[in-house]
């Protein structure tokens, strides 16, 4: 018999998922939430939830109106799909069955938002069952989508295709494996291509969008099917229906990547094509355009093929940076809003930056920062993994009305423009030189505003055409500085800073003449009446700062007034770029810093301000990196202002741990956010290293909480960015404040040694763990510096680690590279018992080392590395020529006089070794190149 509900039970569900979506009563919202919570534990719960969905009417005994009735389905749908989400393994197959009933007939109901449920909730199933766990879903989707029985209703048609371009972005990889040795996309894709044949736009729309999912992947399917698409995309490139255009606009940017070849020979024809869809009223559709040029800008192989057409495209995109008329009403009210407080939907989210990777080269490695210094128009777009199509979300981040907040056709052009510069360079600015001459001056501000953007755009590029008239044109910007209309201002602090490396680098009357007005005005206009100069200048400020380095060094009195007078006026807004030029001055200008004139008048401004913001705000992320690079530039002098900071970044950890275990014993609970503990490792990280090691070692001992306890705790904890700035401030404590480490060790090298193991990150798709084990390795090389020969009983195990990671060919050089430092380090105390494995890692060891530039890390690596060979030199045998040049190569130039000469002497010592060994040693040294041998005959006795 099939499963009924019961109506006392159905009516209770009803009332509290109706509840649920109620927007006018917050009270009837929270009980209904948590007695949806409730209905969770019932064994038969999706049972209700997918006969309520499945339900085009109420069921007889529900009394709901048509409104409420959809509140109810779409609640229906919104829990089930979250269900089948987070309880997947504990549903039982008797409400699998019942929702794989309910899915199909909600594909093709009249609603279209419970269809947009439906295809969630298919696209979640096959997540998480797989393909074979509802092997009949789309062949049955692809029939409703094809019509072939000419009965299917539109509704259903738009329904299916809205479920399988679901499914196809969620699940891509899934269709591209093999199932009972076929791939399904080799199925599939040939009726996608058929579906753009649709008669219904939305399902050709749909079938695209699934179609280019596929598209910038490489695949055996699409390898067979490109020809054919090309032939539909090129007549659909003419559909009446704007989505359409949209995704073929898409198709085109995606093929730029996967198969120029195929794109080569139409050149012209999509230059055309693409410039009238850039032209069309419709934004979204002009900016999938637009897009398109800075795809074939950025492809080594197709821009060149784009030169003959640059009159026809660079007018175009000129046209296309000017505001538009409705953009300008939007921004029309934009005036002296200094004194208004921003909205909390104002401040732009901050994200902790990880600590970066500890390379071999002493420094820390700027990869770690993938977005430093991208492309000037780079759009940032975070979204919601939880959010899908059709479900309610009661927060919006961004101010979709405001030009200025999202993606647009004017800066997507502006962009193109950029990439055109630096491909082409010259003829570029050739070409937007008249309209410079043009509208630079022009009475309406929105072409004085787009002239302005255009310059700036082609700075990088175009730098060597433009410098001749730079003299001109920067005191022309200076001056519309002062432009009443607040978006000229915006736009010219920009430009200003595009060109700052040219005024930066100027010499004596000429920087007198340019730089000092350029920046003058810059920091001027970070005071402006209106918020969004303000941030412009303070952006453009960072650039300068960025670009000038320490020739800032004789302006920075006025620079940190500056400062100080921007903390007491900035809102909430801006303080987050405020930070960032206060901590881009003090990596240039470094020590100069911590002079007192300076210090006492940015430090307690800082200092004021660090004291309002609670251990909540995610202002807390950009104020604690400032301080980090704060700390590091001004050393021992941040010692007055370091003990309140260093006590509240430990609290705030062990809050943030504490919340952690709290969640994971009862998940219902909100998850901390894990950037509260990166930002507050990194900071004591600096601090450790920029105080003297006395006063880093009292702050350590004082924490009120244990230290390295939590230290070990953050440790393991689940996510990497946390994990790699743990081992980070790990390998500091080493090289600052070890006394204190060292009772802790026992503790601490286990769970180093867990994270050491490369298993543990091959079997993820995803690379980031190898940021963290590359602080490992750099700690444990650090750790063994002062633990010397105690470190005895973790060396096998680390040796097979260390072993591990150089010789494993996935591993990127910075990892392969720190590995082998830490185990030549490991060398310094441990030689005897690392000697008999000695032939087993020399070749690896000394490829490793190739690169490595000559610091005191790669000088004691080599010396433990030495005086391994001393203790077992017959096993150099098949690499000792390459040994031997890598002594005659070793360089030591800013190495301190003992390393150099402790170095010096263990090669020497090493050679002699070997002279004593080899009974020709000199024509041995005849193999080597002429150069090696007189470096060798140089610099030791032979």
């Amino acid at each position: 018999m099939s499963w009924q509900p019961a109506p006392e039970s159905l009516q209770q569900l009803a009332s509290c998922l109706k509840d649920s979506l109620s927007g006018f009563d917050k009270n009837a919202q929270k009980q209904a939430d948590q007695m949806l919570q409730q209905a969770k534990n019932s064994p038969d719960v999706n049972n209700y939830l997918a006969y309520l969905f499945s339900s085009s009417q109420p069921p007889d005994g529900l009394q709901f109106t048509e409104q409420d009735f959809h509140l109810v389905r779409s609640a229906a749908g919104i829990m089930l799909k979250n269900n089948v989400r987070s309880d997947w393994k504990t549903i039982p197959d008797t409400s699998l069955q019942l929702i794989k009933l309910a899915v199909p007939i909600c594909l093709q109901d009249k609603n279209s938002q419970i269809r947009n449920f439906a295809g969630n909730i298919a696209t979640e199933v096959i997540h998480r069952g797989g393909l074979l766990g509802w092997p009949e879903l789309l062949p049955q989707l692809l029939d409703l989508i094809s019509n072939s029985s000419g009965q299917v209703s539109n509704e259903a048609q738009e329904g299916a295709m809205s479920a399988m371009a679901k499914i196809c972005e969620d699940n891509f990889k899934m269709l591209t494996k093999e199932v009972n040795g076929q791939r399904p996309l080799n199925y599939v894709l040939p009726q996608l291509i058929a579906a753009t044949k649709n008669p219904l736009p939305k399902v050709r729309a749909g079938a695209l969008t699934a179609i280019n999912v596929f598209t910038p992947r490489e695949s055996q399917a699409m390898m067979n099917s490109v020809d054919d698409l090309l032939q539909h995309l090129f007549i659909l490139a003419s559909d009446e229906n704007t989505d359409v255009r949209r995704q073929v606009c898409r198709a085109f940017v995606q093929l730029v990547e996967t198969r120029p070849d195929k794109l080569l020979p139409h050149t012209t024809g999509l230059v055309d094509y693409i410039i009238s869809q850039q032209k069309s009223d419709d934004e979204d559709l002009a900016c999938e355009a637009a897009e398109f040029w800075l795809a074939v800008g950025e492809h080594e192989n197709l821009w060149a093929d784009l030169k003959p057409h640059l009159t026809k495209i660079i007018p175009v995109l000129l046209e296309c940076m000017v505001y538009s008329g409705e953009d300008i009403a939007l921004l029309g009210g934009q005036s002296d809003d200094e004194e208004e407080e921003d909205r909390e939907e104002d401040i732009r989210p901050a994200f902790a930056k990880k600590a970066a990777a500890r390379t071999a080269n002493g420094e820390n490695s700027a990869s770690a920062d993938p977005n430093e210094n991208g492309n000037a128009f780079e759009k940032l777009a975070s979204m919601d993994e939880d959010l899908e199509e059709g479900e309610l979300d009661d927060y919006d981040d961004g101010d979709d009305a405001n030009p200025d907040e999202r993606w647009t056709i004017r800066k997507c052009s502006a962009a193109a423009l950029d990439v055109f510069a630096r491909d082409f360079r010259d003829p570029v600015f050739e070409a937007i030189f008249p309209y410079l001459s043009q509208n630079l001056k022009h009475q309406e501000w929105p072409y004085r505003e787009a002239a302005v953007l255009a310059l700036g755009a082609v700075a990088e590029g175009c730098m060597d055409v433009v410098k001749p008239h730079l003299p001109e044109l920067v005191p022309y910007l200076i001056t519309l500085l002062e432009d009443q209309e607040p978006v000229v201002r915006q736009i010219t602090c920009w430009t200003l800073g595009r060109y700052s490396s040219w005024a930066a680098n100027l010499q004596d009357q000429q920087k007198e003449q340019f730089f000092v007005p350029m920046m003058d005005g810059i920091l001027r206009k970070m005071l402006d009446k209106n918020k969004k100069v303000q941030e412009a200048g303070a952006s453009a400020f960072a650039n300068l700062e960025d670009k000038a380095g320490k020739t800032l060094e004789p302006y920075c009195g006025p620079i940190v007034s500056q400062y100080v007078r921007c903390f007491a006026k900035y809102k909430d807004r801006n303080m987050y770029i405020l930070y960032d030029c206060i901590q881009t001055l003090a990596e240039h200008i470094g020590p100069i810093l911590a002079r007192p004139d300076l210090a006492n008048q940015l430090m307690p401004a800082l200092i004021e301000r660090y004291n309002k913001v609670s251990d909540q705000s995610r202002e807390l992320f950009p104020m604690l990196e400032c301080l980090s690079y704060v700390a590091m530039a001004m050393h021992d002098a941040f010692a007055p202002y370091a003990e309140p900071i260093f006590l509240r970044c430990v609290n705030i950890i062990h809050v943030n741990l504490e919340q952690s275990m709290a969640f994971a014993s009862n998940p219902a609970m909100e998850q901390p956010d894990k950037d509260f503990l990166v930002t507050s490792l990194d900071l004591l990280s600096a601090i450790v290293q920029a105080l003297n090691d006395d006063k880093s070692q009292a702050l350590v001992k004082n924490s009120q909480q244990s230290f390295f306890e939590l230290l070990s705790l953050c440790m393991e904890d689940p996510a990497d960015e946390v994990r790699q700035s743990a081992y980070a401030l790990l390998g500091d404590c080493a090289k600052y404040v070890y006394p204190l480490l060292q009772q802790y060790l026992p503790t601490i090298f286990p769970i180093m040694l867990k994270q050491l193991d490369m298993d543990n990150v091959l079997d993820e798709d995803i690379d980031s763990g190898f940021g963290v084990i590359n602080n490992a390795c750099w700690s444990a090389g650090e750790i063994s510096m002062q633990h010397k020969s105690a470190m005895s009983q973790w060396v096998p195990e680390l040796l097979q680690r260390f072993v591990e990671i150089m010789t494993n060919p996935r591993v990127p050089k910075a990892l392969n590279e720190n590995a082998g430092i830490a185990l030549g380090r490991l060398g310094l105390d441990n030689s005897e018992q690392l000697a008999p494995a000695l032939g087993t890692f020399a070749e690896e060891w000394l490829n490793s080392m190739d690169e490595v530039e000559p610091t005191e890390e790669k000088a004691t690596a080599f010396k433990g590395f030495s005086m391994i060979v001393g203790r077992n030199p017959q096993a150099m045998e098949k690499v000792l020529l390459q040994y031997f040049a890598a002594i005659a190569r070793y360089r030591d130039i800013n190495l301190s006089s003992p390393i150099k000469q402790e170095l010096h002497d263990v090669f020497q010592n090493v050679l002699s070794v070997y002279k004593q060994m080899i009974p020709q040693f000199g024509e041995f040294l005849g193999q080597l190149q002429a150069k090696d041998q007189q470096a060798l005959e140089a610099h030791y006795t032979l």
